[in-house]
């Protein structure tokens, strides 16, 4: 009878921690795909990259039980190994690249990133008050300037046929025969040919200067980078201050890209991704030079061969995998996962401008200002104190950083018409006397950087 409860109760306590686990999320998903998918799968999940699109993928493996899915993430070559039909077929297809295993996702895991696969990608909104940017613009445009060019071209044989029956009737005062142009005339008259060039010009001139001042800014561009550094991990989660990082935004023109000096501040202690494990720390230390066996900088790095290097951290990921693993020693599955996570260091940090490992990493710009167009950070950031969200967006909630404002014009003179200057305790507006008198006496509510000439052309483009 007692044996009988144990056994009731043990049953009891395996339910409940089955109801207990987390239900697969879009959310969950998006964070996994991006931290262990997105370097070799295509964002967009129709196109093929590194590996095959992943669009459908569901539907490719349905003549198998699910747990085949499953098991193909956690170790493909040990399907393969096994003859696994599809996994045999994929394996002739994509070799001999072998597929990143992840035995850590568990069934629910793999679920979110399957629903993620499944979910049409979210574009980010236009924050309040922007102008938008993209392919809309572009093709509502192009239907205004078909309308005007047509627009225009009636009106061209309109003036024509004006022109060409006041001449006749100046004509017939005269006396003379009155002359009836076809509209093929018209149109190859030198009247008509001056005004159709003049359209041509203004509309070409009018898209060209559109186009130019769009140079450089995308609203919702989205690169992938060489590290899936995560912003919302570091920002959100462990609530890291944006100018820990970007400590040149408060005192200089430009918000620099910290060097991967200021990422060993956490992670010559931090070794392992919350998320991905070595994959990515790895390479902040093949950049910069790292043992995180020993502990320490490695001497002479820069003149180490890329052999060396490989057995180091292939040392590394393999130690990881196993103790990970409870492992005594590398299994198959081990051997192809150091593989793939030292392909995936080559790939980032290896590239045609530098030909090694060693050396910065080459992060994507995201942001970039039009030559023509004044902007400095420390301005905004330290004297403005303008928080880095007011043109960035929440990044703290972002995996991956995209551009969320439009950077126009627009958008700047809006935030400078609405923008309140922090004038208390702030030194550098002392030199106002006159609204800060107003201040003070009730005469005045608020000063914007409007008031303060922010909106002076010279300001920006000088």
């Amino acid at each position: 009878m007692l044996l009988k409860r144990i056994c009731w109760v043990f049953a009891f306590v395996a339910a409940a921690s089955l109801q207990l686990q987390a239900a697969p999320t879009l959310e969950e998903g998006k964070n996994l795909f991006i931290a262990n998918c997105a370097s070799c799968h295509n964002k967009n999940m129709k196109d093929d990259m590194t590996g095959p699109a992943l669009s459908g993928v569901e539907d490719r493996w349905s003549a198998y039980p699910r747990k085949d899915l499953y098991n193909w993430i956690r170790g493909s070559q040990a399907l393969i190994a096994a003859g696994h039909p599809r996994a045999v077929e994929l394996w002739n297809k994509w070799k001999p690249s072998p597929m990143n295993n992840f035995p850590g996702l568990t069934d629910d895991q793999i679920e979110s990133i399957i629903l993620y696969i499944n979910s049409p990608p979210v574009v980010p909104p236009p924050p309040p008050g922007g102008e938008t940017i993209g392919a809309e613009k572009s093709s509502g445009n192009m239907w205004l300037f078909v309308g005007l060019a047509l627009l225009l071209g009636f009106l061209a044989f309109a003036m024509m046929r004006i022109i060409d029956n006041l001449a006749n009737i100046s004509r017939v005062q005269a006396g003379e025969t009155p002359v009836k142009k076809t509209w093929a005339q018209i149109a190859g008259s030198k009247g008509f040919i001056a005004f159709m060039v003049f359209a041509v010009t203004l509309i070409f001139g009018y898209k060209t200067v559109d186009n130019a001042t769009l140079m450089g800014r995308t609203q919702g561009y989205e690169p992938d980078q060489p590290i899936n550094f995560s912003h919302k991990i570091h920002a959100g989660v462990n609530k890291i201050d944006c100018q820990y990082c970007h400590d040149s935004a408060r005192r200089s023109k430009h918000s620099l890209i910290p060097g991967a000096n200021t990422c060993m501040n956490c992670h010559s202690a931090v070794k392992k991704g919350t998320i991905s494990g070595t994959s990515e720390i790895t390479k902040i230390y093949a950049s910069i030079g790292f043992d995180p066996i020993a502990n320490k900088y490695i001497p002479d790095y820069e003149n180490w061969s890329e052999k060396q290097i490989e057995d180091l951290y292939k040392k590394w990921i393999g130690q990881e995998y196993v103790s990970a693993n409870s492992l005594t020693s590398l299994d198959d599955n081990g051997r192809s996962e150091v593989q793939s996570q030292w392909d995936g260091v080559v790939k980032a940090l290896k590239n045609d401008s530098n030909g090694r490992i060693q050396g910065p990493i080459e992060w994507v710009r995201i942001h970039n200002l039009p030559d023509h167009a004044y902007f400095n950070h420390s301005q905004h950031v330290a004297v403005g104190q303008v928080a880095c969200q007011k043109c960035h967006g929440p990044v703290e909630e972002m995996d991956v950083v995209y551009q969320y404002s439009t950077l126009g014009m627009g958008f700047c003179i809006n935030c400078h018409r609405e923008t309140e200057v922090k004038f208390k305790e702030n030194g550098y507006y002392q030199q106002y006397e006159r609204y800060h008198k107003e201040l003070k006496d009730g005469t005045r509510e608020k000063v914007t950087v409007e008031d303060i000439g922010g909106l002076e052309c010279q300001k920006c483009h000088y």
